[in-house]
């Protein structure tokens, strides 16, 4: 069953930044997509297929993305392509690792959290949770945090979250992405998407405000995201999480470690 979820996954990994709006650039064993347009800088990955790459493989990509003023890195499946770790790290970058987990079809689903909604693509709430997701990553982990309201109005008013917000509502009016957000007395807490292509859905993107972390905010909205995916039709539901930590709240919500996902990115 894992070899199946895997290849299923492997699938969605190639198929998902085509839907985003990428184009794929072929370098025989990986393939770099390159975003067209506004928005997140996408990643190289393995081939479809590839059995094998050299250090110059990696190194003509990494070439590619320097041209192209894109962001270094290299993302994919440790079991599905255990060859690919030596060769980027011969080629100079670092990996670091995620567990990668699916939603067991059986899991029983917990209540939804009275706060947590589903945000359109005109929501006026929309901003704020764009900001509350960069607010939280900018701080990893679980643990308790400075940031608070005060610094989620200063992120909310800067003109790059606005760019944001409209890259995320041209997603979600387009049924690319599904965003869910904690709101309490009007305040964005946490938010979190997953992007569903096909019957496979990625849950991505959930972060907690971090002064309003450990109450279990990040998980209503996770299971907000899964009720609303599989209501959909969705049958594999997935995510990557940050660290062990992480992935034991997940399974909370019937997440099963399935794999792990690595990311190559150059030594900081």
């Amino acid at each position: 069953m894992t070899t199946a979820v895997l290849t299923r996954l492997e699938q969605y990994y190639d198929a998902a930044p085509r839907v985003g709006g990428a184009r794929a650039e072929d370098f025989g064993p990986l393939t770099l997509f390159v975003r067209e347009g506004a928005g997140w800088p996408y990643y190289a990955r393995p081939a479809l297929g590839a059995r094998a790459a050299s250090v110059g493989d990696v190194q003509r990509v990494l070439a590619r993305q320097r041209e192209l003023d894109v962001p270094q890195s290299f993302e994919w499946v440790a079991e599905t392509s255990p060859w690919l770790q030596a060769t980027v790290e011969a080629a100079g970058l670092h990996v670091h690792t995620h567990p990668l987990m699916v939603l067991e079809p059986s899991a029983v689903r917990p209540p939804l959290h009275p706060d947590v909604r589903l945000l359109g693509a005109d929501d006026p709430l929309l901003r704020a949770a764009v900001a509350v997701a960069g607010l939280a990553f900018a701080t990893p982990g679980t643990a308790t945090g400075e940031a608070g309201p005060a610094e989620l109005a200063t992120a909310i008013a800067d003109p790059l979250t606005e760019a944001r917000r409209a890259q995320v509502s041209e997603r979600l009016a387009s049924g690319r992405t599904a965003l869910a957000a904690a709101v309490c007395e009007g305040v964005v807490l946490a938010s979190g998407q997953y992007n569903p292509v096909g019957d496979t859905a990625e849950v991505v993107g959930v972060g907690t405000l971090p002064a309003a972390r450990r109450q279990g905010l990040g998980l209503g909205v996770t299971s907000a995201l899964v009720a609303d995916a599989l209501s959909r039709g969705t049958s594999t539901v997935f995510l990557s999480a940050d660290d062990d930590d992480v992935a034991r709240i997940y399974s909370r919500l019937g997440f099963r470690r399935v794999a792990t996902a690595l990311i190559a990115e150059p030594a900081a």
